[in-house]
């Protein structure tokens, strides 16, 4: 052995000294325990959690996002999900069949899942363009833009 020693001595943590209005508070405490007074302890509504003190918002703040922010995320355009559903039905194709086609023709890959096209084509899906690009390889279409 290459003269390899361990240190055996052992290492104390301590824990961080209360502060003295703590330790204040706490004698308080433990002096009413022993006189038999009674104690009230209240715990405070976001102790021990990541939520904000006041996180709530009032009426007028509400009302006044509802009228100045669009709180709804874009979703497929009507023309777009009809051009995917023609696209579709003109290759004979089903919604679980266009997600996972694999054409190793030109390598074109949608590999999406069948709940994706089924999104896209009800127009609830929120749109993303390489998804849509995916597609128009492999329905042979333009589906954005001018046709």
């Amino acid at each position: 052995m290459a003269g390899i020693s361990q240190d055996w001595e052992p290492v104390v943590i301590r824990k961080k000294a209360p502060t003295a209005a703590a330790r204040k508070d706490e004698k308080a405490v433990n002096a009413a325990r022993r006189a038999g007074a009674e104690i009230e302890t209240v715990r405070k509504s976001t102790a021990g959690t990541n939520k904000a003190a006041s996180s709530s918002t009032t009426l007028n703040t509400r009302k006044l996002d509802e009228d100045t922010e669009n709180l709804a995320h874009e979703k497929v355009p009507t023309e777009l999900k009809k051009a995917i559903m023609q696209a579709r039905m003109d290759k004979k194709l089903t919604q679980s069949q266009l997600a996972q086609l694999n054409l190793r023709v030109g390598v074109q890959i949608i590999n999406e899942k069948p709940q994706i096209i089924q999104e896209y084509e009800s127009g609830k899906a929120i749109p993303n363009q390489q998804i849509i690009s995916k597609l128009e390889r492999a329905l042979g279409v333009k589906l954005r833009g001018k046709k």
